[in-house]
């Protein structure tokens, strides 16, 4: 006999939309959606609205924007809307007095095969650190990150040119089929859960920073490329651009190794009308798009119309 599921959604970015979108067209009856509050954002200071909240109300959902989980009138409407099911898509630390609530648990879909990349970066991680296959998990929320039981997994392969954009739309889209998978079991009593391995090798996901996006052209041709495409196309790989007199920051999203002896220092330039080359420790990328300060991104053939780079320019 199926259990009747009151099911409350909770997730913020277009990652988490997927899947509620998935749990409606499935007929699950979604009590409330859960997501960030709204906030000012931009030169106007417009109120923006996060993904999962213009979805839900685009449905009629109900939608609830707590600044602070632990709140007592908002576990009292929790409460009152009998929610025996929570589903965690891209979403805050849940306390224990909220993932605790529901009768048949609080799941979360995370984008990695855990245990490996815990955090909150998985996808942009994977790819920076070279791996070749990468997934989603869905599991139970305890009372640390990203380490409950497991419930179900799904294989993705990581493809030599992929970015974090294009990797987050195949997660995103995979990810919404496991949460109805995981709910159906949940739904039919049939979860079978199995706990995390801990060990010395696991890799984790730490929040992107500007520090941890800086590009160190002393690494190798691989190192930097990977990198370069596990920012792109947010939050963007960065450097310092030191041409003649001026300085400044620029944003890099798209490169290619190139195979070739390379004799010169890190970060070297070689630009001519059509190509602009920076060296590696073990060789030279060609860059193919990127971001001058208070600029629009271009490809590289545009910017080399009318950009040009003196002869002892370098990348820092």
């Amino acid at each position: 006999m199926k259990r009747e599921l009151n099911i409350i959604f909770m997730g913020t970015p277009e990652f988490a939309v997927s899947s509620l979108e998935a749990l409606i067209e499935n007929h699950y009856k979604v009590v409330a959606v859960v997501t960030a509050p709204d906030k000012p954002a931009g030169r106007g200071r417009k109120m923006n609205t996060s993904a999962v909240k213009q979805y839900a109300l685009s449905k009629g959902l109900t939608v609830l924007q707590p600044k602070r989980l632990k709140n007592e009138y908002f576990l009292k409407v929790l409460q009152a809307l009998h929610v025996n099911l929570i589903v965690v898509v891209a979403f805050r630390m849940l306390p224990e007095s909220v993932w605790r609530l529901p009768k048949y648990g609080t799941f979360n879909l995370h984008a990695s095969l855990l245990p490996q990349y815990r955090g909150a970066a998985p996808i942009n991680w994977a790819i920076i650190n070279g791996e070749t296959q990468t997934g989603v998990t869905t599991f139970f929320i305890d009372d640390k990150i990203d380490t409950g039981e497991l419930i179900l997994k799904r294989e993705v392969e990581i493809d030599a040119d992929e970015t974090a954009g294009s990797l987050h739309d195949k997660l995103k889209a995979m990810g919404s089929q496991l949460v109805i998978e995981t709910v159906k079991l949940i739904e039919q009593d049939d979860v079978s859960t199995k706990p995390q391995s801990e060990n010395s090798e696991l890799k984790s996901a730490p929040k992107l920073n500007p520090e941890n996006c800086k590009i160190e052209w002393q690494k190798s041709q691989k190192a930097v490329n990977d990198l370069i495409r596990g920012l792109s196309p947010y939050p963007a790989a960065w450097c310092i651009l030191k041409n003649g007199e001026e300085t400044q920051r620029i944003k890099i999203y798209k490169a290619e190794r190139i195979e070739s002896e390379n004799k010169a220092e890190a970060g070297s330039i070689q630009a001519d009308k059509k190509s602009l080359l920076v060296a590696c420790d073990d060789g030279w990328i060609s860059i193919l798009e990127l971001q001058l300060a208070g600029k629009r991104k271009m490809d590289i053939k545009s910017l080399l119309n009318g950009y040009a780079f003196a002869s002892e320019a370098k990348m820092l």
